[in-house]
């Protein structure tokens, strides 16, 4: 049995990114994953352009007026945003200007009307600005050719809004890992179907493919597969040539229907992860496929049945690796913080334990709720908004409420 961290480097070291490309458009682009560095031929500002409403002036005519001594400028045209300025400014002029509008040649500051009082085709100028006042000048925010946007970067809307400011708008991303998903067992029934004694809803295939989803990854839900060798082989051996990634729930203990690990090792696939000193998630089975062109492996993952075992897997395991898989730059591992924890905690035994419940952003300072009620990996009830798992080490003491605990990150914590 192997250690979180030894489970996790394992699995890491294992993944390979996918270095397949596509073009996406900007209407397509969100949560796509750059796969190359982003530069433009243009600068931004794209020309010197007015940050105000007002009047561009030659500095020189105004840095010694004042309310008692105003510098009286010609005014001699007038520049509306998206024009260009067909004269340049000579000594004692001044352009009429709006905001985003071109500065005009000879110009070098713009002065707010608020500052300034009009009569006629002159304008009195009644403060002295600074130099350079309101101008925001061509390149000041970026110079063309410089890398903009970096290769592995996960879209956002302003990277969207940069994307389209430089007119890139044929944008290389990676492809989407597709993620096969499957639960078995003849408990199992489809949340549409009537429920009979003694059967289960099948929750997992649905929280996860909402969880592989978050992550930009494609899904595929696979049909319910029963409790035989043959089933689940058969299963597996149509899913494996479909799918980067998969991902079932259930069989993978030492029960007397749990076949995952023989299927497995029936069609030729290398298991690395037979079992994870973690609580709850102990009977993890991460193997590998090798594909037919040799390029990376297909990834399995077998998850415990248990909803909150298989969701606390993913948070864990699996999410990490759909990183790295999708091409993701940056640190794939999970997000710990140190929080100050509201309730006392259990002490740890022989594997690493996670308990869920609420991470909240009070003062700068992370706070961890627990939640209420049983904390069984059968019980799925009370995972509702979680954002984060407290961790507990092995062997680690009990700990009272206040103290500090390191807690996974699994959403956005509250404010």
């Amino acid at each position: 049995m192997l250690s979180v961290d030894q489970a996790e480097s394992l699995i890491l070291k294992t993944a390979q990114s996918l270095t397949d490309q596509e073009i996406t458009t900007l209407l397509n682009a969100q949560q796509r994953i750059l796969a190359t560095d982003i530069s433009s031929t243009l600068d931004f500002p794209y020309w010197d352009n007015s940050a105000m409403d007002g009047y561009a002036v030659r500095y020189a005519d105004v840095q010694a007026c004042g309310p008692d001594t105003p510098a009286i400028l010609d005014v001699v045209t007038e520049i509306p945003a998206g024009t260009c300025p067909n004269l340049s400014l000579a000594p004692g002029q001044a352009a009429r200007i709006f905001t985003g509008a071109m500065v005009p040649q000879g110009a070098d500051t713009v002065v707010m009307q608020e500052n300034t009082l009009r009569q006629g085709d002159q304008v009195h100028i009644l403060q002295c600005p600074q130099p350079q006042a309101f101008v925001r000048k061509r390149g000041a925010y970026y110079q063309a050719g410089v890398p903009i946007l970096k290769q592995g970067m996960t879209l956002t809307p302003p990277d969207i809004a940069i994307l389209a400011t430089v007119q890139c708008t044929e944008i290389p991303v990676y492809r989407r890992p597709v993620v096969a998903i499957l639960s078995t067992g003849n408990e199992l029934v489809a949340p549409d179907q009537p429920l009979q004694a003694g059967q289960i809803v099948d929750s997992n295939r649905y929280a996860l493919a909402a969880l592989v989803q978050a992550t930009g990854a494609e899904v595929q839900l696979i049909d319910l597969v029963g409790d035989t060798v043959e089933d689940l082989k058969a299963a597996i051996a149509s899913t494996i040539p479909q799918a980067d990634v998969v991902i079932s729930s259930g069989g993978v203990s030492v029960g007397d229907y749990d076949y995952v690990d023989q299927v497995l090792a029936e069609l030729n696939a290398d298991i690395h992860i037979r079992s994870v000193a973690v609580k709850p998630g102990k009977p993890l089975t991460f193997a590998t496929f090798p594909t037919a062109d040799g390029s990376q492996p297909v990834l399995y993952f077998g998850l415990p049945g248990n909803p909150v075992s298989a969701l606390v897997s993913f948070w864990r395991f699996v999410q990490p690796a759909l990183r790295k898989v999708s091409g993701q730059s940056g640190s794939w591992r999970p997000r710990f913080v140190e929080a100050r924890t509201l309730h006392p905690l259990p002490a740890g035994g022989r594997r690493e334990i996670y308990l869920w419940g609420q991470l909240s952003l009070d003062d700068g300072q992370y706070e961890f709720t627990l939640a209420g009620g049983s904390h069984s990996s059968g019980n799925l009830m009370n995972l509702s908004q979680t954002n984060g798992l407290v961790v507990i080490p092995v062997d680690h003491p009990a700990v009272e409420a206040g103290e500090s605990v390191s807690v996974m990150q699994v959403g956005e914590a509250t404010t």
